[in-house]
């Protein structure tokens, strides 16, 4: 297919299903893709202004949000795309989906296509829930009868029965997400954008977006997924790609993409930020202070995969990837975990250990494992890694606060952790 310059073209039909679309071709194909915005620096804020200054030159610049960017994705991948904020990644995402016109290159879209970018676009809070779902049905490309049909499989997937003649502006903002959510995913598309959605509502619809997401995938649905947990990179995704200011840093492996990410991450308030900006990390390795942590996930305690998801009850690891620029003499390794209030819940450290961490070079490489019982109550917890010189780890030379984990547990708790006890009831008397 020929495409012109600065134009997006479609193919495929748009009432095929799922897994359908044609196996020769990309479901996404991109090439030499640029998208610029610009920015008034100097503006009239008032008629005044503009009387007084009717020869004042209007000043602009020009923010590059993505430029020259080329890739490939294949039918049935589970594509990720990480990146500072800035770096891009969200503005590609709505290019792909026709949100942004663009100013050079082609893209090539292979099937019918599902945004779950900014969900809940065309809620009307004045009214009810029930009618907000029939028309951001109808606005998503389902028809009345569809919607109609669907709509007690949205309202249960959302876990809202109970509040559907409520207006929406009486819903709380994870209650609207939770509407919007389940809208959106009955529109049975090729491919799906998703940009943080996972990062919203509660731990449990979390599940229960992710569960969702790997249907799609079983399904043979491509997906392209922006986020900054990591942890999720590495489950889900097939090839990820790392975006610095508008570029591409590195594409392939997911595991060497949120590496590289996080040392890119490390480095930002330590190293000129013109001179961190291109693919040139090993002088950013070269510069790092005495060590840098490459990457901390939670992993399965059996096979060292990394997870998103952990029941209570059963142990819990955390893999801290360290590589070390200059010679350390007894490091001190440590992790916290803090839930959605910030409030740190749990922690370990090495400096409770009696037995020295030992001597490490300039250029080793070590991978640290902090395995616990996890009594932790149901939500989610994030992660904070530290690597620190000897003594009491107040002296941190690096830190890593990409990962989360979602603690799963088949009853609530009222407190954020559910420690094992015993409740003994002694009566007395009549």
């Amino acid at each position: 297919m020929t495409v012109p310059t600065a134009s997006t073209a479609v193919a495929g039909s748009s009432t095929a299903g799922p897994g359908t679309a044609h196996a020769q071709f990309p479901a996404i194909s991109v090439s030499h893709l640029n998208k610029s915005f610009r920015l008034p620096s100097e503006q009239y804020r008032t008629l005044k202004e503009r009387a007084l200054h009717p020869f004042r030159t209007s000043r602009s610049s020009v923010l590059h949000a993505v430029e020259d960017v080329s890739l490939e994705i294949g039918n049935g991948e589970f594509f990720g795309i990480v990146g500072r904020n800035g770096s891009g990644k969200s503005t590609l995402l709505k290019c792909l989906a026709g949100i942004y016109q663009i100013d050079g290159g082609t893209i090539e879209i292979n099937g019918r296509l599902s945004p779950f970018i900014e969900l809940g676009v065309g809620f009307n809070a004045n009214l009810t829930a029930r009618d907000n779902v029939m028309i951001n049905a109808i606005m998503l490309g389902l028809s009345r009868k569809e919607a109609e049909q669907r709509f007690d499989s949205i309202v249960s997937f959302a876990e809202l029965e109970d509040f559907m003649d409520l207006k929406l502006k009486n819903y709380s903002s994870g209650m609207q997400v939770r509407l919007a959510f389940s809208v959106a995913i009955q529109v049975h598309a090729e491919i799906v954008l998703i940009d943080e959605v996972l990062a919203v509502g509660d731990a449990a619809f979390q599940q229960k977006c992710f569960d969702e997401f790997m249907r799609m995938k079983a399904e043979g649905r491509t997906i392209v997924f922006v986020t900054h947990d990591m942890g999720a990179i590495e489950r889900f995704c097939d090839r990820a790609m790392l975006m610095e200011r508008g570029r591409i840093v590195r594409m392939g492996d997911p595991a060497e993409v949120t590496r590289e990410y996080n040392q890119l991450n490390f480095r930002r308030d330590r190293e000129d930020p013109q001179a961190a900006a291109g693919p040139d990390f090993q002088r950013i390795l070269e510069a790092a202070p005495t060590a840098a942590i490459l990457r901390a996930v939670f992993v399965d305690s059996v096979g060292g995969e990394p997870i998103v998801t952990a029941n209570q009850g059963e142990p819990c690891t955390v893999r801290m990837d360290v590589r070390f620029h200059s010679d350390v003499h007894d490091p001190i390794f440590a992790i916290v975990l803090r839930n959605e209030a910030g409030h740190a819940v749990f922690a370990a450290s090495t400096v409770v250990d009696p037995t020295p961490t030992g001597h490490f070079a300039a250029e080793q490489e070590v991978t640290v494992r902090i395995r616990f019982e996890n009594w932790l109550g149901p939500g989610r917890y994030r992660l904070t890694a530290s690597v620190a010189r000897a003594g009491w780890g107040d002296d941190v030379v690096d830190r890593h606060e990409q990962s989360s984990i979602i603690v799963l547990a088949e009853r609530p708790v009222g407190g954020d952790t559910d420690l094992p006890n015993t409740i003994e009831i002694e009566r007395r008397g009549a």
